[in-house]
This record gives structure tokens, C-alpha cells and sequence, in this order.
């Protein structure tokens, strides 16, 4: 009631002849009615509190709303505030009535973790979201080396590595362990690429214990898979489009990322076949079983938002547009799970494509023939799986001296 009162007063600001512009652009975007109301509500406070400080929309910025977010009263559409005033100054900025602030400067250890980054994009081909924490970990050692000051690389000894790697390494679990060797190796090496330091120091990384072909891989079987895509909501349209998405891991072997990066251009419905960008921008060409192409061709003719992105599946939350990452798609593996009432201690992406290479192998399949569904570049990545094929093992397997008991 209290937030009511304050916005039917008469009192307007110097944002009041871009409020209608950004309901404009958030209703295209498909905010909901609700968040559309707060949205606003959030952006007439602001537009009275920056009438009584005396300021204009030319002197907006970051400081101006991180003051304004601190002023905030309990009661107040608080939760909307920070991300409404984020959108409202790129939006001013991109109309040109906001100046444009310069970014600043980077310290010297952000400069050459950009340059790194730049280099596993352009040269390496290596996607994004590989990229990322490679980036960290790298600007990390660095900020650990030297601070914000300059770098004096040419002071780098082994000792300085093997410490870092000591002191961290333990922070976390195993698969922690593993990318942070993996990522100060990769680091290093590329410093002694670009002439920076003289000596390869990659070789002084310590090696995390790592026995190959050491697990088994976490799969489901054929009747568990198919009671998670029984379970799977068909009668909204996100449960189509989750449906969708589990018939491509399911049928298909895909990635996460594969799925998240699917375009509509990729999809040959005439051919019956998809194109997939796979690991480091290869690109393969899949049969699209009929159950599948009938899943995303329900979907995109009857659920899928209109929008102006191009990949197959949308989020079905604003701001309209395509999955983030491959995190989304475990997170709809994971959900399906719990609704179907399937244990496993492994509920990511990859689960189905295990299941897959399992089922198929218990069939009958060969291992290259996995692997080239799979499309494994090794074969060694396509071995593990020989450790779940009980049949031919137990045919390997010499008999207990003594007998049995």
C-alpha cells in the first residue's frame, strides 16, 4: 500500500519520457505481466529519487544505481531493482541520451589472461565455455605471482608452480584437482609459445593421480530410460520441448552443448537429418529418427516463443532466447529423473549418452561402431565402455585356482 501511495503522486523525474520506451521493450522481450508491473514500479521510485538529488539521465551510472539499490526500503520491489536498473542504463546508453562509460583499465595480469583467453578462441578453436575456466585459473596464479602490479615473468621458477598447485589443488574435490593441472599446464605452455618466459615450465605441473579406464561409466538401462521419457510431462509446452531435448540425448547420444547450440537451419527435414557442432567446432551429420522429428516439429510449429533467435530451443522465461549453456540441459535431465523415479548418482547430459553406448553394446554393437555414433575421435574413449559388456568379459575371465566354491 505504501508503494501505491508514492506512485500515484503527481511527482515526475527525468526518466519519465523513457518509461514507456522500456515497458515497450521488456513486454516484446515476454516479461510477464507481474514483472512487468514491478519492473516499472521500480523505475518510478528511481525516477523520484533522482528528481530530489538534483540529477538527470545524463548523469547516470553505476555508482548513481548502486546508491539508489542501497536506499531502498524493505517492502519495496527490492528483488527486481538491481536487474531492472541494469537494463534501463543499457538502454539509455544504446539511445544514445546516456554517455557511455569507458571501461577500466585492465590490471597487466587481466591483459594477458585476455590474450590467452583470445588465443584458445581464435587459434585453438576451443569453445566459450571451455575457455572460461581455463581464463580464471590462469588470471588467478598470476594475481598470485604478482598481484596488480607488473608482471616479471621472466622470474617464474618451478618451485612457484608446484606451490600453487600444493596450496590449491585441495580446495576442492578431484575433478577440481584435475582442471586446475590442466589449466596452469595449458597456461604455461602458451607463455613459452609466445617467447614471454624461456623455459617451458608446463613440465614442473604435478600430475594428479589418474588411472585410465579406472571407472565404470554411470549409464541407465534401456527400461529406465524409457520410464524417464514416459514420465515426461506432454501436456504444457515446456514438457514438449523437455521431451524434445531428452529424445536428442536419448536417441542421439548429443551433448548438452550440442543440444543448447542446435539451430533451425541445421535441422534437414528433408533428408531426415541433423547437423551437429561438436567438441572444438567439428561438425557431424546424424540421422534424425522419426520420434525424434516428429518431438521437435510438435515443438516448433505449436510451443516454441517467437522470437528473433535462431536456435531450436528457447527458454520459456524472459528475456527470450537460447539455453546458456549445458548446465540448463542437465538441470532438465535432473528434474526428469525425480519425476520419474529413476535413481542414479550421475543425473547430467552425459548420463543418456552413456545409456545410449550401454544399450547399444549389449545389443551387439561393435566398439568402433560406438564410437562413430558417438563420434569419439580416440579410441580410447570409446574403450571404457568394453568394461560393462559382462558377456565378453566373463568369456576373458580364467578360472579360480582351486575351483569354485
Amino acid at each position: 500500500m505504501k508503494t501505491k501511495s508514492i506512485l500515484s503522486g503527481g511527482s515526475f523525474g527525468p526518466l519519465l519520457p523513457y518509461i514507456n520506451q522500456y515497458r515497450t521493450e521488456i513486454k516484446e522481450q515476454e516479461y510477464a505481466a507481474g514483472s512487468i508491473c514491478e519492473q516499472i514500479c521500480v523505475l518510478k521510485l528511481f525516477d523520484r529519487w533522482l528528481k530530489r538529488r538534483g540529477l538527470e539521465v545524463r548523469d547516470l551510472n553505476e555508482a548513481v544505481s548502486h546508491d539508489f539499490l542501497g536506499r531502498l526500503k524493505r517492502g519495496y520491489p527490492k528483488n527486481a531493482a538491481r536487474s531492472t536498473l541494469q537494463r534501463l542504463l543499457a538502454m539509455l546508453r544504446r539511445i544514445g541520451v546516456t554517455p557511455v562509460v569507458a571501461p577500466a583499465q585492465p590490471s597487466p595480469s587481466q591483459h594477458l589472461t585476455g590474450d590467452y583467453e583470445r588465443f584458445l578462441l581464435e587459434e585453438r578453436n576451443l569453445s566459450r565455455q571451455s575457455v572460461r575456466p581455463l581464463g580464471r585459473f590462469a588470471d588467478r596464479f598470476l594475481s598470485e605471482m604478482f598481484g596488480a602490479g607488473e608482471l616479471n615473468l621472466a622470474k617464474l621458477r618451478a618451485p612457484d608452480v608446484t606451490g600453487f598447485v600444493q596450496r590449491h589443488a585441495h580446495d576442492h574435490g578431484s575433478p577440481y584437482a584435475k582442471w586446475l593441472v590442466r589449466a596452469l599446464r595449458s597456461f604455461l605452455r602458451y607463455l613459452h609459445y609466445k617467447g614471454l618466459v624461456d623455459t617451458d615450465l608446463s613440465i614442473a605441473v604435478p600430475k594428479v593421480a589418474h588411472w585410465a579406464l579406472s571407472t565404470l561409466p554411470k549409464h541407465l538401462s534401456a527400461v529406465q530410460v524409457r520410464q524417464v521419457l514416459r514420465h515426461c510431462d506432454r501436456s504444457t509446452a515446456r514438457g514438449r520441448r523437455n521431451h524434445a531435448i531428452l529424445l536428442l540425448l536419448a536417441r542421439l547420444g548429443l551433448r548438452g552443448g550440442e543440444v543448447v547450440r542446435l539451430n533451425l537451419e541445421d535441422i534437414d527435414w528433408d533428408n531426415t537429418r541433423i547437423t551437429v557442432c561438436g567438441k572444438n567446432g567439428s561438425w557431424a551429420q546424424l540421422p534424425l529418427p522419426a520420434d525424434v522429428a516428429r518431438a521437435i516439429a510438435h515443438y516448433l510449429r505449436h510451443d516454441r516463443p517467437h522470437c528473433a533467435c535462431r536456435r531450436v530451443f528457447i527458454r520459456d522465461y524472459a528475456p527470450l532466447g537460447g539455453f546458456e549453456g549445458s548446465q540448463s540441459i542437465s538441470k532438465i535431465v535432473q528434474c526428469a529423473l525425480a519425476k520419474a523415479g529413476v535413481e542414479s548418482s550421475r543425473k547430467g547430459a552425459h548420463l543418456l549418452r552413456h545409456s545410449l553406448a550401454t544399450d547399444m553394446l549389449r545389443k551387439g554393437a561393435s566398439l568402433d561402431e560406438i564410437g562413430e555414433v558417438l563420434r569419439h575421435k580416440s579410441p580410447d574413449s570409446t574403450a571404457i565402455y568394453a568394461k560393462v559388456d559382462l558377456g565378453s568379459l566373463q568369456a576373458l575371465a580364467l578360472p579360480w585356482p582351486g575351483g569354485a566354491r
